[in-house]
């Protein structure tokens, strides 16, 4: 398409070539062969081909200046050649030398800037999992294939063990498909480069792909922490570990240039953002995959059946608890009122029994979603972790923290690990930044001299002994109806036993797809909720606020869709009124027992 150019000016190659892989990307299947960064080790793809990386955008670099196109002269016939530098870092000359006015030519005569501009963004491996084993090339031979679900709950015991149990790290965190190498080991020269090379990825112990994505045209439709899934032109060259002459520091040399046999760079042709981090879901909308919505859609009442018998016996047979479970863990931020999210479900069980208990908990809710994090609020994590990302000026980058979650993230918060003590400065701004987040669905970043707003799109679960330090939109006290004489061997035999494989897929999709239905109130039953609100406050205007009717609106919402109804019925709402009732009653029940301790 370049050398084509060459004889017609106005033929618009760059467009054509960026459409030629868009159109064929859109063929059944055609996805699924392009060899994926997070599935195949990088020393088994070849350089300058087609890749594809799923990511969250952790960060964006200046933009950068390259030569789109050049021109070689042969030293000897003195014959001159144009040659295309997009897609690539690194000129090919060969026994040429390239002309001094190519670059002028290249960098001034275009009238667009994007032409000549890539703006880079530092993006770690997400949490994803292709859905196909790409085999790059014959001589690529793996020794173990990426974990599927089945193995992971095989592996339960070695992969998902309580803080204490594992490398002090001090959260714990979790993706489905996590971005393993299918190899066992890289080469022993990588490996141990990459414990030296600081990769800035936001949570503890992270050991996915890491890769700098250079982007040519319409840079502004991407935002930090979307995820994507990149296809795009890889380059390795060991070329560009020498840094370009504008940065400024030795350290924002290092950050910036990182070896590229460790942190490849893609030049990307096309990206789409990722709906959802499911692998046992098709990857396009469920609109346009309906076989598959229709037939998960009959299914969805008996299977929610299950998971509240499930999540019953994990809740010392406390129904009610499960209930809120269930809705909690499909509740998602569909839309912003002002500064107002709407839809969010931070739901704050206390009650509960032991630090041992709610380590197992969160075990357990870790493998039925796509992706989750364990925080300890120990007094030490509170004061001396990172939880919101700062600008580092001297390196140039955006210092990770632990609060850079990609959407849709469970994020487990554990109040029993608070102990008596004293939280300072840190501690203080980390406690508020949680409040943040929970209440509105934001993360303050700190650059230094101002603060800037991200929003999120985070699961928040609050689990504490007595009400949380933190806000919530729900509270539930968890009222337990066995007492096990062991408590680990109670919940491990309900995981091991009661639950194969197949069940638990199940469930990992009803999750899924009830997070991500749509979801609407017809105007007779907006006007019968408005009728039963008045009546509600006839006889106590206090006993039901605006609070109480937004809480049961989004609880008859999450009801529906739970049941795989897309719209809100009349059983639902008075459903949806019952529950909350129960709910209230064994708070004010809770607190004449406990006094003020609700």
């Amino acid at each position: 398409m370049f050398a084509a150019s060459q004889s017609d000016p106005n033929s618009g190659w760059e467009a054509k070539a960026v459409e030629f892989f868009k159109d064929h990307l859109k063929e059944k299947d055609a996805p699924t062969s392009v060899p994926s960064l997070n599935d195949v080790p990088l020393h088994y793809l070849k350089p300058n081909s087609l890749v594809k990386f799923r990511c969250l955008i952790q960060d964006m670099f200046d933009p950068e200046f390259y030569m789109g196109v050049y021109e070689t002269v042969d030293p000897a016939t003195k014959a001159k050649v144009l040659r295309c530098g997009k897609y690539k870092d690194v000129t090919e000359c060969g026994v040429s030398r390239a002309s001094p006015e190519s670059l002028m030519r290249s960098i001034n005569t275009s009238n667009s800037a994007s032409a000549f501009l890539k703006a880079t963004c530092k993006i770690p491996g997400y949490a994803g999992s292709s859905q196909a084993r790409v085999v790059p090339s014959t001589s690529y031979a793996p020794t173990r294939q990426k974990r599927s679900y089945e193995e992971d709950d095989e592996m339960d015991d070695m992969d998902t063990q309580p803080q204490k149990q594992r490398e002090p790290h001090p959260g714990m965190s979790h993706g489905n498909g996590d971005c393993k190498r299918q190899e066992t080991e890289a080469p022993s020269s990588q490996t141990a480069s990459t414990s030296h090379l600081d990769l800035n990825f936001p949570l503890p112990g992270e050991k996915g792909p890491s890769c700098l994505v250079k982007v040519y045209e319409n840079w502004d439709n991407f935002k930090l922490n979307d995820t994507l899934e990149v296809y795009g032109i890889l380059s390795v060259s060991p070329a560009l570990i020498s840094p370009p002459v504008s940065m400024e520091t030795a350290e924002e040399q290092r950050v910036h240039c990182p070896p590229a046999s460790l942190v490849p760079r893609l030049h990307m042709l096309h990206a789409r953002p990722v709906s959802h981090n499911n692998p046992l879901l098709p990857s396009a909308t469920l609109e346009d995959n309906s076989a598959f919505l229709s037939s998960t859609l009959s299914e969805m009442a008996s299977v929610r059946a299950e998971l509240l018998t499930y999540f019953t016996h994990i809740l010392l047979g406390d129904a009610l608890a499960a209930e809120y479970l269930i809705l909690h863990l499909i509740s998602n931020v569909y839309s912003r009122r002002d500064v107002l999210p709407l839809g969010k479900f931070t739901l704050n069980l206390s009650g509960c029994p032991t630090a041992s208990y709610t380590e197992r908990l969160y075990q357990i809710i870790q493998q039925l979603v796509p992706s989750s994090y364990y925080l300890g609020m120990s007094l030490q994590n509170m004061n001396q972790m990172r939880l919101v990302p700062k600008k580092d000026y001297v390196a140039n980058r955006l210092a990770s923290g632990v609060l850079q979650l990609a959407r849709h993230t469970s994020l487990f918060l554990d109040e029993i690990q608070l102990e008596q003590g004293q939280l300072d400065t840190t501690g203080v701004r980390n406690v508020t930044a949680l409040g943040n987040l929970i209440t509105w669905q934001k993360v303050d970043y700190d650059f230094n001299y101002h603060q800037m707003e991200f929003p999120c799109n985070i699961n928040v679960l609050i689990v504490s002994e007595g009400r949380s330090l933190l806000p919530s939109d729900c509270q539930i006290h968890l009222q337990s109806q066995v007492t096990p004489a062991n408590m680990e061997e109670y919940l491990s035999s309900i995981h091991m036993h009661t639950q194969t494989s197949s069940q638990l897929n199940k469930f990992r999709i009803y999750l899924s797809v009830a997070r991500l239905l749509d979801y609407n109130i017809s105007d007779e039953m907006t006007k019968s909720v408005e009728d039963d609100f008045v009546d509600m406050r006839k006889d106590d205007p206090q006993s039901v606020s605006a609070e109480d009717l937004h809480r049961m609106l989004v609880v008859a919402r999450l009801l529906s869709l739970s049941l795989g109804q897309t719209s809100l019925s009349r059983d639902s709402w008075l459903r949806a009124k019952h529950i909350d009732m129960l709910r209230r009653s064994r708070m004010e029940q809770h607190k004449c027992v406990n006094g003020n301790e609700p």
